[in-house]
């Protein structure tokens, strides 16, 4: 974002236009929406203008901009037709130490006026940093109609009822849950007055403090390889609704994005060979937050149920008494195949695949290495960069392919991501060389046709290679 999102507060503080014709006054229509002093200093005044001018909602001034005018100002509009005018009032601005909005020039511009749907106390701001107004008044339409007319009024019953449901209910879950059913429910009539919406409210309150405290669980749910698009419905809502984040290295910041400001985020990221925070403490923390009463939700990257430590996170769980679910994830495997438009599985070329990880808690990972390397039999790596030359040396050692066919994929879903097909021979050649450091998963034996026509390798020739990871 080149523009951060923020509401000015604007009363009693001077608000100044500068400028003449339609897009002037559109400026000032904005502006008189809040609170603020406006000034408006125009040499061609439009009747609107007058007529704010005459019922005391602006204080209009006939001739041309001097910079006094603009000295204890919050915000400036310069919006002239005319651009060296637009310029002078935008540096006069600054020099007083304003923020201005320069029409029709996002880049001299300290803030953006965006699209705004108006239920008061409800704003919905619409912006696209200056680049598309058009669409910016598109979302407007479609988000009018989403929203009832009497949404601010509920917002304002809502707002005199906060105390009230402060002193009834606990922080926390029970007041979301309360707040959660008033707006989700079946919402008042716009004719109902305040005192009967008083007493819906006090009827709801009611019905919530007699349930009990919510207890804490844990949710383990699968983040999927980055992409936030990719993750369920369940995994989108759990995050949402969480009141502590548990997540991993690999989850991205979109899907962390997700989950609402006031959660607490607990960065609990381990790296291959490198500092990590230890599965005890990851217990711990997820222990000590539901023994509060907290919806925990442990994002881990990929599937949770796939290389994962999921099991002695679970046994913690359960140890302590505490309800968990686990919610699948698009495992990096899948997500590979999928972006890259090949099967794992294929007809003629692999009639199984193995998932294994290249290293564990001791180091490099030790396999059943001659049992892999057998005829239809294709595998899929995870956590392989560092164990790359290692991996190579075993699949060699046993009796595999010099010539397999080998996919890497970095960054998998994400707009980084990179991919390239080797061979089992050159492919860690190819890693280096390619500065490949990413998070890496490698399918031995899969060839991926949409990466092979990128890299110069020809599709038909990989397909016609024996794929087996046996000597041909």
């Amino acid at each position: 974002m080149e523009y951060l999102p923020v509401f000015v507060a604007t009363q009693g503080r001077r608000v100044v236009v500068v400028g003449e014709g339609q897009l002037a006054e559109a400026k000032c229509r904005a502006v008189l929406k809040s609170s603020a002093q406006v000034t408006l200093i125009s040499e061609a005044p439009t009747l609107a203008m007058r007529a704010w001018s005459a019922e005391g909602q602006l204080a209009l001034h006939t001739r041309s901009c001097r910079a006094s005018d603009l000295e204890g100002a919050r915000l400036v509009y310069a919006a002239s037709q005319d651009e060296v005018t637009n310029r002078r009032v935008a540096e006069w601005a600054r020099q007083a130490g304003a923020w201005v909005n320069v029409l029709d020039e996002p880049d001299q511009c300290d803030f953006i006026t965006p699209a705004v749907v108006d239920r008061d106390p409800v704003v919905v701001a619409i912006g696209t940093e200056g680049a598309a107004p058009v669409l910016a008044r598109q979302i407007k339409a479609d988000v009018e109609a989403m929203l009832p007319q009497n949404l601010g009024g509920l917002a304002l019953a809502a707002g005199r009822f906060r105390k009230r449901v402060g002193e009834a209910l606990l922080r926390g879950r029970p007041r979301r849950q309360f707040w959660r059913a008033f707006f989700r429910g079946e919402l008042p009539d716009a004719a109902m007055s305040e005192n009967d919406l008083g007493d819906y409210l006090e009827s709801l309150l009611l019905e919530h403090e007699q349930l009990s405290a919510p207890e804490g669980r844990i949710a383990f749910v699968g983040a999927g390889p980055g992409d936030a698009e990719l993750l369920t419905m369940k995994a989108r809502r759990l995050i949402h609704e969480a009141d502590v984040v548990v997540y991993d290295r690999l989850v991205s910041n979109d899907i962390l994005e997700l989950a609402r400001r006031e959660a607490k985020f607990i960065s609990v990221g381990k790296k291959g060979f490198g500092l990590a925070v230890s599965q005890q403490d990851i217990n711990a923390h997820l222990v000590k937050e539901a023994l509060q009463g907290s919806l925990v939700v442990r994002l881990k990257g990929g599937d949770a149920c796939m290389f994962g430590r999921l099991d002695e996170e679970l046994e913690a769980a359960a140890a302590a008494g505490i309800g968990s679910e686990v919610v699948s994830g698009i495992t990096a495997a899948s997500a590979a195949a999928a972006t890259l438009q090949v099967s794992l599985t294929r007809r003629n070329r692999n009639s199984s695949i193995t998932f294994l990880t290249a290293h564990d808690a001791k180091g490099f990972a030790e396999h059943e290495w001659q049992h892999l390397v057998r005829s239809g039999q294709s595998l899929a790596v995870y956590m392989g960069r560092k164990a790359a030359t290692f991996l190579q040396g075993r699949l060699l050692m046993h009796g595999a392919d010099r010539g397999l066919p080998v996919t890497c994929i970095e960054n998998i879903s994400l707009p980084a991501q990179r991919a390239f097909v080797s061979d089992l021979m050159g492919f860690t050649r190819e890693l280096d060389a390619k500065n490949f450091n990413g998070p890496l998963i490698i399918l031995i034996g899969i060839a991926d046709s949409v990466v092979s026509r990128a890299t110069g390798i020809g599709a038909q020739d990989i397909a016609s290679r024996e794929v087996a990871l046996g000597t041909a």
